[in-house]
């Protein structure tokens, strides 16, 4: 069983498509190089900003083995999110990605027959780590989208050993509370991820020590910052750092949803183009593209 001990800040990177809307492996190694050369060490891929369940399976393995390419030149951690999709597919992810190096897995949990307490939702996992059980396995709540509201704290702690890959979670919630609550759950063994861009500072200095953000991917010197003005204790600097990359947030996704605004901003404030959003996602219209690229200025 490999060890998971990476801790600090991946960037959950976006599925770049052509314009066609046909997936772009093309520019991933550049992509993986811009991300570390910002401080980003880890990346994961078919997260929500990736995409991942708008992907078929083949298209999942296709990304994921270019992605796996380019971490070997760069070194980067790579996390490969398998959920999202008919359990049987999921298992065939988690069987792909552990046969070709992916250093971890995260796992949505089952979207329609929804696990509805801890019990459940280790059993729905066991699946995963049974397919791939020499790779950590961490879980990806997302109670906002997913619909899916076991506790996390109360899922930590029964979780125990029944799934002997299990190494964490990838908490995406504004309830800072419960997620606090979940870093000290079973005497504080599980990696909890941050997820929710907007609390990165609060989060840090209650104690959590990594983030998943997509931020990281647009304007990734705010997060590298704010962890690095929080472990040095400069807590004020974290602050000012925390409320500029809110409102820089808030700026990018005043005229839609997160991933077509959030991919709109990476392809015009950095070197990467991703291409648009795939349907049902609606992109930004021109004219919206415009409006954001002066808006977001006094934040750069």
């Amino acid at each position: 069983m490999a060890s998971f001990n990476f801790r600090g800040l991946i960037a959950p990177v976006f599925t770049a498509f052509n314009n066609d809307l046909s997936i772009n492996t093309n520019v991933i190694p550049k992509y993986a190089k811009f991300l570390l050369d910002s401080g980003i060490n880890g990346v994961l891929v078919h997260g929500t900003t990736g995409e991942g369940v708008s992907l078929s399976v083949e298209e999942r393995e296709k990304v994921t083995e270019a992605w796996l390419q380019a971490v070997k030149q760069t070194k980067q951690h790579l996390m490969v999110q398998v959920g999202g999709c008919p359990l049987p597919d999921a298992i065939r992810l988690a069987k792909h990605a552990e046969s070709i190096g992916a250093d971890s897995l995260l796992c949505l949990p089952e979207l329609y027959f929804k696990p509805t307490n801890p019990q459940e939702l280790i059993d729905y996992l066991k699946n995963i780590g049974q397919a791939a059980p020499k790779t950590p396995l961490l879980y990806y709540h997302i109670p906002a989208w997913s619909n899916v509201n076991v506790n996390m704290e109360d899922f930590l702690n029964q979780v125990g050993n029944q799934i002997p890959s299990f190494k964490g979670i990838k908490y995406t919630s504004n309830d800072l509370s419960a997620g606090y609550d979940a870093t000290k759950a079973a005497g504080g063994k599980f990696a909890v991820f941050l997820g929710a861009d907007s609390l990165m500072a609060g989060a840090f200095t209650q104690g959590f020590d990594s983030s998943i953000a997509t931020s990281l991917n647009i304007l990734p010197q705010f997060g590298v910052q704010i962890l690095k003005a929080v472990q040095s204790s400069k807590l004020e600097e974290a602050r000012k750092l925390q409320d500029k990359l809110t409102a820089a947030c808030k700026v990018i996704t005043k005229n839609g949803a997160w991933v077509p605004t959030m991919k709109a901003a990476m392809n015009s404030l950095t070197p990467i183009n991703v291409g648009p959003a795939r349907p049902p996602l609606k992109n930004l219209t021109s004219d919206q593209i415009k409006e954001l690229e002066t808006s977001i200025k006094p934040f750069l």
